[in-house]
C-alpha cells in the first residue's frame, strides 16, 4: 500500500496540505537547539522535507516509491534522497540529530520501527512523529462525508486513532524518554473539485476498485453540492516528540 501514492505523485504534491511553521519552535525548544543532521523517513514528495529545510541543517529524505522520490528530488536538489523503504535503509554510522516521520509512521513495521529509529539517531537525538488528521469544521460536513466513505470502506483509518497513538509504542520500547505531544489546528475551506482531488490521494480511496472510487466521487460530489459547493476542513497537526536514550 505504501506504493499506491506514486500513482498520483504529482497530484499528491499539489493538493496534500503541508505542516505548520509553528512546529519548528516546538521542535528546537525540545531538542535544545537546531538538530543536525536531519532525516525525513517516508518522505513522500517532501511535504515535511520542505519544513525541515528551514532548520538550516543537512537533510536526508528516505522514500520507497521512486515516483514520489523523483518529485522530491526535483523540488529539493539540495536534499540527499535515498530511494528505499525504512526497513531496508542503512543509516550512516555517524547518526542523526533528528529523525522525522510525517504521516507515515503507521506504514512502518510495527515490530521494528522504534528500534530502527533509535539505531539511526545519535544519543539524546530527537524522534519527531507527526501527521495531519483530517477533520471537518462543520458537523454536517463530517456526518455526510463519513456516511459516504464508511459505506464503501468501514475500516478505521489513522484519523480515527487517539491523537497521540504513537506515544504508547515509544514509551513501552524502552528506547526513548521524555515523550511530549503538541498540536495545531488549521481550517482551510476547499472547493468541491479541490476536495475530490485531495480524496484521491488517500489510501482508503486508492485501495478500492475503480467502480467504488467512482461511486465515492459521485456521492461525495452530490453531498458537497448540498454544502454550497465547499467543504470546511479542520486539519489537526499532531507532533509527538521523543528523546533517544
Amino acid at each position: 500500500m505504501t506504493r499506491v501514492f506514486g500513482e498520483v505523485a504529482a497530484l499528491y504534491d499539489e493538493v496534500r496540505p503541508g505542516y505548520p511553521d509553528e512546529l519548528l519552535p516546538a521542535l528546537t525548544a525540545y531538542h535544545g537547539g537546531v538538530p543536525a543532521p536531519v532525516a525525513d523517513i517516508g518522505a513522500g514528495t517532501g511535504k515535511c522535507t520542505e519544513l525541515l529545510l528551514k532548520l538550516g541543517a543537512p537533510v536526508t529524505a528516505v522514500e520507497p516509491d521512486p515516483r514520489m522520490a523523483a518529485v522530491l528530488a526535483h523540488k529539493f536538489p539540495q536534499v540527499e534522497v535515498a530511494n528505499s523503504a525504512f526497513e531496508q535503509w542503512t543509516p550512516p554510522q555517524d547518526g542523526f540529530g533528528l529523525l522525522a516521520c510525517a504521516t507515515a509512521w503507521h506504514w512502518m513495521d510495527e515490530q521494528t520501527r522504534e528500534r530502527r529509529a533509535r539505531t539511526a539517531l545519535l544519543p539524546r537525538g530527537t524522534l519527531a512523529i507527526l501527521h495531519n488528521s483530517r477533520g471537518y469544521a462543520v458537523p454536517r460536513h463530517a456526518d455526510d462525508i463519513s456516511a459516504v466513505l464508511q459505506a464503501i470502506d468501514p475500516t478505521p483509518s489513522v484519523d480515527d486513532r487517539a491523537e497521540d497513538w504513537a506515544r504508547e509504542g515509544l514509551e513501552s520500547s524502552g528506547l526513548f524518554s521524555d515523550v511530549e505531544v503538541h498540536g495545531w489546528h488549521s481550517f482551510p475551506v476547499l472547493r468541491k473539485d479541490r476536495y475530490l482531488q485531495l480524496l484521491q490521494t488517500f489510501s482508503p480511496f486508492r485501495r478500492h476498485s475503480t467502480q467504488d472510487q467512482r461511486r465515492a466521487v459521485t456521492e461525495l460530489s452530490a453531498a458537497i453540492d448540498g454544502f454550497g459547493g465547499v467543504v470546511e476542513m479542520d486539519i489537526h497537526t499532531i507532533l509527538v516528540l521523543a528523546r533517544a536514550v
